[in-house]
């Protein structure tokens, strides 16, 4: 299959990285900047599972060798969805297959709105990988999953040959009956762990030592829970407990990306992972005090990123 990925930073270098060492036809749509870094010094993959250096890895830039992808994986940011939207619309094909990797479930109708339900299959990630200042993709974490799967759950004919380019990487590709499902499950948990942690500007263990901490983080998976299930969420039975088993078994040390982001006076998801969910419980009528503290804690950070000074 052709794929394409979406920049090549630290998942679409990675699991770019690890399908190319399958050998897959892998292409990397990349901005000015990293087309000059990837030209000089290849694409570097330091990972725990097997170190990866590809010297001239195919890169493209936005409107450069037009042609149709049998897949195109989106990994971006949820603020530079819109660009990366506008970036492939080139690249889609009658039977592009378009695959997120982004947090949250926003962007899903977004995409959709753009190319059409039909093109937007579900995907999430799970790993921790970071780019150094080099350009290098750093992974060090056990965990390197990706899951995908047709929305409405079928093993439709495409997807079982993106399943045939996916298999026998030295990644965790996994093929799921209910991706939809999954995906909020992730939101869930995602929206706990970063919620919390950047609330209270803290690794995840010593709010969960603390017992007000431990309150917030079962006071906020409630919450977030009841939302979901007031829009009808396909959340599994005994999903909120299972989310608390995981957030009380992480690592002591564990930090969200969002809450990374804020310490590095980066932007944040707030909007796309805390406003989306604030939207629908007003709608609905109820009330999110932690959810609510959480994102307003996000937009002040936010209005003093932008230098907006307001008495």
């Amino acid at each position: 299959m052709k794929i394409l990925i979406v920049g090549a930073g630290a998942i679409g270098g990675y699991f770019g990285g690890r399908l190319l060492e399958k050998g897959e036809d892998v292409t990397f749509l990349v901005r000015e900047k990293r087309h000059q870094q990837l030209r000089e010094h290849g694409l570097i993959v330091d990972s725990i599972h097997g170190n990866m250096i590809f010297p001239n890895p195919k890169t493209i830039l936005v409107d450069e060798n037009v042609e149709a992808y049998d897949v195109i994986l989106v990994s971006t940011k949820s603020y530079h969805l819109d660009g990366a939207i506008e970036s492939i619309r080139p690249y889609v094909g009658n039977e592009t297959m378009i695959l997120p990797l982004l947090n949250g479930i926003a962007h899903l109708d977004r995409l959709t709105e753009a190319f059409g339900a039909e093109k937007v299959i579900g995907g999430l990630c799970f790993i921790e990988t970071t780019l150094d200042e080099d350009g290098k993709v750093v992974q060090t974490s056990p965990i390197h999953d990706l899951v995908f799967g047709e929305r409405n759950g079928e093993h439709s004919a495409r997807i079982l040959k993106l399943q045939e380019a996916f298999t026998d990487t030295k990644a965790n590709f996994r093929l799921s009956e209910k991706i939809e499902q999954e995906l909020w499950h992730k939101y869930l948990f995602i929206t706990s762990l970063s919620g919390i942690t950047s609330l209270f500007r803290s690794p995840i263990g010593p709010i969960r030592e603390q017992q007000k901490g431990l309150a917030s983080i079962e006071s906020l998976l409630g919450e977030t829970a009841d939302i979901m299930m007031g829009i009808a969420a396909p959340l599994a039975d005994g999903s909120k407990e299972a989310t608390l088993s995981r957030m009380n078994e992480i690592g002591h040390g564990m930090k969200s990306s969002l809450q990374r982001d804020m310490e590095k006076s980066l932007p944040t998801e707030g909007d796309h992972l805390f406003g989306y969910l604030l939207n629908k419980a007003e709608k609905l009528g109820m009330a999110a005090p932690i959810l609510s503290a959480i994102y307003a804690n996000v937009k002040i950070y936010e209005r003093g990123l932008n230098g907006e000074n307001h008495k």
